[in-house]
């Protein structure tokens, strides 16, 4: 793989690679309308293709903010064409690397020493790179080690990134007015906490310390002496990624076995701690020989006030959704209804979190709960297609809900579908006796 011997991080720099990259795509549609009236369904394959390939090449050079958008989106497998999915999910471990030269500049910057002059041995070519930062193994005292490096500039462009990105998020998600930006603000924010490696540190201390009673999950130990707000020192910890493990041929018993230990982790933070680990996407997990998953990235970590999770959680219960009073409360409570609502967008969107919530919920009703059952992800998908074609959403305002929405809906969308790559049975209730 080539490497990188320079990031564009000027604002100009990086808008005229996005203006490129669209550019490649208003051409990929001018081919598009040609094949489409030979064979229309394999034309819009092709379309998605070559769209993801072109939107893929043009970010993965400009990794941070933009890097990162794409990542997200690759775990929202029923919302994009799979072409996207497959191509965004490369975002999470595989692109181009920072070139050696960079790397010992960069540590000279944060450090105020080279690589060798730090460790007693360090790889100059990355293991892996993603969005915002790569890694290199290093040795010191006999310890095994991961070393995260910041790509230059990723900290400065978040806020240029975003702005680049808004125009087409609005059209996507069909956001209106400026209550849309407190989910712009809240997505900023997060992306500003990742490249802080200094508090990315701090909370790995604090949840993995909090977290190692729960049985078959491993945490590395990190290393402040070693790291600064650009390089994050921790552990190697050996292991496949969960990706390329749920793609072997493991045992039920095995993927029960790290089903219930992702599903604990994630349950003791949410109702224990008050905060979660946001982004669990498979790059950021790993499995031992032993069968344990390991966490390895505490960079994106969301903090739950009272005054959502009470609502958010009182909504998972059964009765509370069948009780048309208590659910309407709820749904004002979290900004899902709005008093500027009409009786129309009420009545739609009433009926349209009643069908959503009582299917999304529907794990935390039973005692266990089978997340390989193809039967409720059916469910999902037709709900999905169906909604995302439903031309009232279009006329209605999008914005709807607390901006604390949109990272507790990513964790649990991604928690879901890590369980559903695993085809794992959990007891859903078993995470309580660690609380």
């Amino acid at each position: 793989m080539k490497t990188l011997d320079k990031i564009p991080t000027g604002k100009l720099e990086r808008a005229g690679k996005l203006v490129k990259t669209g550019v490649k795509i208003g051409g990929n549609y001018v081919k598009y309308y040609g094949a489409k009236l030979i064979d229309a369904e394999r034309a819009k394959e092709q379309l998605d293709e070559n769209n993801a390939e072109d939107i893929y090449d043009g970010l993965k050079d400009l990794k941070g903010s933009a890097l990162k958008v794409a990542q997200m989106l690759s775990m929202e497998k029923n919302l994009l064409p799979n072409a996207y999915v497959e191509k965004f999910s490369l975002s999470q471990f595989s692109v181009p690397p920072l070139s050696a030269p960079l790397v010992r500049k960069t540590f000279k910057k944060y450090l105020n020493k080279y690589p060798e002059e730090v460790f007693d041995s360090f790889e100059k070519d990355s293991v892996n790179a993603a969005s915002i930062g790569q890694v290199h193994r290093a040795e010191k005292n006999g310890k095994k080690l991961a070393v995260k490096i910041q790509y230059p500039g990723v900290a400065n462009s978040i806020s240029s990134d975003l702005a680049l990105v808004k125009p087409v998020a609005i059209r996507m998600f069909n956001l209106q007015g400026k209550d849309s930006d407190k989910f712009f603000k809240e997505v900023e924010g997060k992306l500003l906490e990742e490249t802080d490696y200094v508090l990315e540190l701090q909370q790995s201390q604090e949840i993995t310390t909090a977290c190692k009673s729960i049985p078959n999950m491993r945490f590395p130990s990190y290393y402040p002496e070693l790291s600064s707000e650009r390089i994050l020192t921790m552990d190697w910890m050996q292991g496949k990624h969960l990706s390329e493990f749920t793609k072997t041929n493991f045992s039920q018993e095995v993927g029960d076995k790290l089903g219930q230990a992702l599903w604990d982790f994630y349950m003791f933070q949410i109702h224990g701690l008050k905060k979660v680990h946001a982004d669990p996407h498979p790059g950021n997990f790993l499995v031992n020989d032993a069968h344990e998953l390991i966490a390895i990235d505490f960079g994106c970590i969301k903090l739950i006030p009272d005054s959502f999770y009470v609502p958010y959680f009182e909504l998972a219960e059964k009765d509370n959704i069948s009780n048309p009073t208590i659910f309407s409360d709820k749904l004002y409570e979290l900004e899902i209804l709005m008093p500027t609502d009409t009786d129309q967008e009420l009545q739609f969107f009433t009926e349209l979190f009643k069908e959503m919530l009582t299917l999304f919920t529907s794990p935390f009703h039973e005692d266990t709960f089978d997340f390989g059952d193809e039967k409720f992800w059916g469910q999902i998908a037709n709900l999905s297609e169906r909604y995302s074609k439903d031309p009232q959403i279009r006329k209605m305002n999008g914005n709807r809900g607390s901006k604390h929405f949109l990272y507790m809906n990513r964790t649990f969308f991604g928690l879901y579908n890590l369980l559903h790559d695993l085809k794992a049975k959990v007891e859903v209730n078993n995470f309580r006796k660690y609380l």
